[in-house]
């Protein structure tokens, strides 16, 4: 059984890795059209996304330090492998733990090059993983209790939504809405995009990835691509039940969420990191602690 279970996620990880990037880039492409109509613009081309990364990947890779690579490439390494534990129907728990380990060494990488501007990016990109940190936690939590609430038995297993008789999201509403907040520090979208933007009019100027370029800046693309597929599956696995009917229910979901997030993202400023934080906490011990409260008492 052990066996099993641990090819089944091999091959996940390799199906995300594959397939992951694909979904992200056009993700990515429509992401840039909808913000271009948002703003009277006719936006680039849908695979603009995938021009970019193949551009970076014909460029020579500088790098200041020889460890940025190394902590990039394992960065990456480690989201594939979040993805495919996800998405093969593994741990919740596990995916979470090893996408933050992801996140720490995107950190590393920009720490490593000694830029001012990095490392105040750096130092940004921590504060944002102390913000919505807390609040994913509780999503882990607040699952293995929702499961036990429906089955009668909790479980950390992804694949256990799919034996439910009616969706998390019926019982676990609260956190569903913390979530939501956070999902726009981790898909680095406005007013929270404080370590890392796309924008001109950025204060850091490129933030983590100012000492990037090349490959490894081609690698930090890609890896937000696959990021934020697994955030979105993430928002999916709350409306997900034993009904083939609940895939198309999710996917509707997601399309919406994602709708939302870049709608906020072109219509709000961005705030100070004092504010990030201070809000994703006071959420995350809102709806995360009383949701918790209440599969407690069920």
């Amino acid at each position: 059984m052990l066996n099993e279970s641990l090819v089944f996620t091999i091959v996940g990880i390799v199906a995300f890795a594959v397939i992951a990037p694909v979904l992200g880039c056009l993700l990515a492409g429509v992401d840039r059209k909808v913000s271009a109509r948002m703003q009277g613009r006719v936006g680039p081309p849908l695979l603009q996304p995938y021009y970019d990364v193949r551009k970076l990947l014909e460029k020579e890779t500088v790098a200041v330090n020889s460890s940025e690579v190394v902590y990039v490439g394992c960065a990456l390494l480690f989201t594939f492998i979040a993805g495919g534990i996800f998405y093969s129907g593994g741990n919740l728990l596990m995916s979470i733990f090893v996408i933050t380990l992801a996140a720490l060494l995107f950190i590393l990488a920009a720490y490593c090059t000694r830029s001012p501007y990095a490392e105040v990016g750096a130092a940004r990109e921590t504060l944002q993983v102390m913000a919505y940190e807390p609040m994913v936690l509780f999503m882990a939590v607040a699952f293995f209790m929702g499961t036990k609430a429906i089955l009668g038995v909790g479980t950390f297993n992804v694949s256990g939504v799919f034996f439910l008789g009616v969706p998390l999201i019926t019982n676990i509403w609260l956190v569903f809405l913390g979530f939501l907040f956070v999902l726009t520090i981790k898909l680095r979208k406005s007013p929270f995009d404080l370590s890392m933007s796309h924008h001109a009019h950025q204060e850091i100027v490129k933030g983590v990835t100012t000492e990037m370029s090349g490959r490894t800046l081609a690698m930090v693309e890609v890896m937000h691509w696959c990021e934020n597929i697994l955030f979105l599956g993430w928002v999916g696995m709350f409306f997900l039940w034993a009904n083939p009917v609940s895939l198309l229910v999710a996917l509707i979901v997601v399309l919406a969420v994602y709708f939302l997030e870049i709608w906020i993202d072109n219509n709000f400023a961005r705030v100070k990191w004092q504010l990030m934080l201070k809000s994703a906490w006071i959420v995350a011990l809102v709806a995360g602690g009383l949701n918790l409260i209440m599969l407690a008492y069920l």
